[in-house]
């Protein structure tokens, strides 16, 4: 099974979610090598994250990226979850680090997938693990896609 859905619930910026697609469809099948995939890639804006942040994960206001997990132990090599990407939080942080919001979006969704994969950045180590595989995986799908065409604006 290889489903990955997008849904775009936000109208800060459009999206091309075809390209989105191939984006995801190679992050997961090339580079990642995985063969059975269940994903929901949710875009949304700050009050919907800073929503799903204070619910369940406890926390206020919005962030970039939250991730669900809903893995089988007893299938282990499935990938099942959902990853939600906060289009304001890209807008904003992207200027910060010298990037695009589209590159920041992406990076968002190599993030998700990662945690999806196991990886945790809770502690210094960890985080500096995830961020060097994050970083490789980001400069990969740069070099493929056209990131700029992820949207406009």
């Amino acid at each position: 099974m290889r489903l990955l859905r997008l849904f775009n619930r936000q109208k800060t910026r459009a999206l091309r979610l075809p390209l989105l697609r191939q984006a995801g469809r190679h992050l997961l099948e090339e580079a990642r090598h995985c063969s059975q995939y269940e994903l929901g890639l949710h875009f949304v804006a700050a009050p919907e994250m800073a929503q799903l942040n204070e619910n369940f994960l406890g926390h206020s206001g919005s962030t970039d990226v939250i991730t669900f997990d809903y893995r089988d132990p007893a299938e282990a090599a499935v990938l099942r979850g959902e990853i939600f990407i906060c289009v304001d939080d890209a807008l904003a942080q992207a200027p910060r680090f010298g990037t695009t919001w589209q590159s920041e979006i992406v990076r968002y969704l190599v993030h998700g997938v990662l945690h999806l994969e196991g990886y945790d950045d809770t502690t210094p180590g960890r985080r500096k693990l995830m961020k060097r595989e994050e970083n490789k995986l980001v400069k990969e799908l740069s070099r493929r896609f056209d990131l700029g065409r992820l949207g406009r604006g």
